[in-house]
């Protein structure tokens, strides 16, 4: 999703709605982005509500829409959004480099659908790297790499995005499009089948690495000075290793989010 300042009790389902923020990572970085980047080095907290829908690409799966607490804090040296927590590095120019970390909530239970009954429990993970983001001007354009710390899957993955914010008045949109490279652990721990998992229907699977395309846009409209609302919208389209997969039905992952954000 990460050491936040709040603890959600939430249940694996609701864990799994949250995973939908990870699209949101850089919304705090937009609505900061309201000020010059210098002014965004002093204290600021936000608080606020989301409301988000995810949908799993694995068959049958239970989907859940899950209301969620929003927490932002951003400093000189560290950045809080969502379930993930960044230390800054000193910039170069127009590039800012961090040192990340955050918690995913991929991963199920058997009791999530009846096709992964007699599955194990893949758990979700801490994931540790470095991103980099330049800021050209006219798109901002971002890398990230992570590795899986926890130990479940032993997975790395890239990701590779570029963004660009629009301010109409009191509305600001934000289109995004990203490439997400899993390796072979990661997939094969998510969507791979061992082989006294397997049953009729569901014979044993090795994933491989693969390649996901995700098209996004970020919505928000300022309400007042430190009220923001916004709606976030994308689509990921799945690479053939995990689309092969006899746990996976579908071929793309649309997610959606809408909430509320008040800044101090």
């Amino acid at each position: 999703m990460t050491h936040l300042p709040c603890t959600l009790p939430c249940s694996p389902r609701c864990l799994a709605a949250v995973a939908a923020l990870l699209t949101l990572a850089a919304a705090p970085a937009s609505l900061w982005a309201q000020q010059p980047r210098q002014q965004a080095q002093e204290p600021a907290w936000g608080l606020g509500l989301a409301v988000s829908a995810d949908r799993k690409p694995y068959r049958s799966f239970d989907h859940k829409v899950q209301p969620l607490p929003l927490v932002t804090y951003e400093n000189r040296w560290i950045s809080i959004m969502g379930p993930g927590v960044d230390f800054k590095l000193p910039s170069a120019g127009p590039l800012d480099l961090r040192l990340r970390s955050r918690f995913g909530f991929e991963g199920y239970e058997a009791k999530d659908s009846p096709h992964l009954a007699g599955m194990a429990e893949r758990k979700g993970s801490l994931w540790l790297g470095a991103a980099a983001t330049w800021h050209t001007g006219v798109v901002d354009l971002s890398a990230e790499l992570l590795a899986d710390a926890s130990g479940h899957s032993k997975g790395h993955q890239l990701t590779l995005q570029a963004e660009r914010r629009f301010q109409a008045g009191a509305f600001d949109i934000t289109p995004r499009l990203a490439l997400l490279r899993q390796d072979r652990k990661a997939v094969d721990y998510y969507y791979g089948v061992e082989k006294h998992e397997a049953r009729p229907g569901r014979p044993a699977y090795a994933g491989s690495a693969a390649v996901n395309l995700q098209a996004g846009v970020r919505v928000g409209y300022t309400l007042a000075p430190r009220q923001w609302m916004f709606v976030d919208v994308s689509s990921t389209r799945l690479g053939s290793a995990i689309k092969n997969s006899p746990l996976v039905e579908r071929s793309s992952q649309p997610a959606v989010t809408a909430g509320f954000l008040y800044r101090f």
